[in-house]
């Protein structure tokens, strides 16, 4: 691992205790290319993480509550007439930050949410017939509560598939939470961090992710664990195409976080069920899709 990335998991890690694990899945997912879809329950520390990892990586950032009266032009931005000389100026909206916290995404409308994905998956933004290229690099980390129902729009598949990854943090362990009631808010230590880089780094570390070998073992292993998926009796629907080849760049990342030029099968294995679990619906209603596919490593062979 470089310096650079040792100091942004050293910081994160003093900022988010006990949670080593979800913080690497998530700049995996950076490193990728990818957008994160962070779904737990209130006050174990989303909001604080994303503004820790945008901080960290030097990134300008926006957070963005969502709710249902927002519209499209709130969050793209708008057109706006200057009597003066008369002519239409493009104000743009809270969308043209490198980092993007789409805080609650299920309280937006769906027009919203098309918006927002639109945008996601482009990386661009058409207002008036005229199209804006949105920075880069461009991350969006959306967050939602898991459960709730009331005055929510849930996230259709097709949609969801624009996550690369879905994570969620969990209560934190018995020690890291004496820590956090013996030390108090974590949030006072956000001024306090330091960008470890830049984005022009990012963008250099993320054509290294891109340019990472995959072996034809690696590619056949993928290959395997994505098929499985397909089998009858175990999802509804199997994974697709393009979350196999999201898989591949997960697993790109992580081998360069790891400092390695190639991929290994404990890279796939690490960001399997992180890009996965949120593209599938496991058919036996006692069961967790991501329980299934934590399975399917087990029985999935190798090489």
């Amino acid at each position: 691992m470089n310096p650079q990335l040792s100091l942004i998991f050293k910081q994160l890690n003093a900022l988010i205790l006990g949670k080593e694990a979800v913080m690497k899945q998530l700049l995996a997912c950076v490193l990728a290319r990818g957008h994160v879809l962070l779904e737990d329950v209130p006050g174990v520390g989303k909001t604080t993480l994303a503004h820790g990892v945008a901080t960290v990586l030097g990134l300008n950032y926006r957070r963005v509550q969502f709710t249902n009266d927002m519209l499209p032009s709130d969050l793209l931005g708008v057109n706006v007439f200057q009597p003066n000389d008369g002519r239409f100026v493009f104000h743009p909206g809270p969308v043209f930050h490198s980092f993007l916290l789409a805080d609650e995404i299920n309280r937006a409308s769906p027009k919203l949410q098309s918006a927002l994905l639109e945008a996601m998956e482009e990386r661009q933004v058409s207002i008036d017939g005229k199209t804006y290229a949105l920075p880069k690099p461009f991350l969006v980390v959306a967050t939602q509560n898991p459960g709730e129902q009331l005055g929510t729009f849930a996230l259709p598949e097709s949609q969801l598939d624009r996550f690369m990854m879905r994570l969620s943090m969990g209560y934190p362990t018995a020690e890291a939470e004496l820590q956090l009631y013996a030390g108090g808010d974590r949030r006072r230590l956000l001024p306090k961090l330091q960008a470890a880089t830049d984005a022009e780094t990012l963008l250099q570390w993320q054509q290294q992710v891109a340019e990472i070998k995959l072996s034809a073992a690696a590619v056949q292993y993928v290959y395997r664990l994505v098929q499985a998926t397909r089998a009858p009796g175990r999802f509804a629907v199997g994974l697709s195409p393009r979350a196999g080849l999201a898989v591949v760049a997960a697993a790109k990342a992580w081998a360069f976080i790891e400092g390695r030029a190639h991929v290994l099968p404990e890279d796939i294995k690490a960001v399997w069920v992180a890009v996965a679990a949120h593209r599938v619906q496991a058919l036996q209603a006692q069961s967790h899709s991501a329980d299934v596919l934590t399975e399917m490593l087990a029985h999935v062979a190798v090489g």
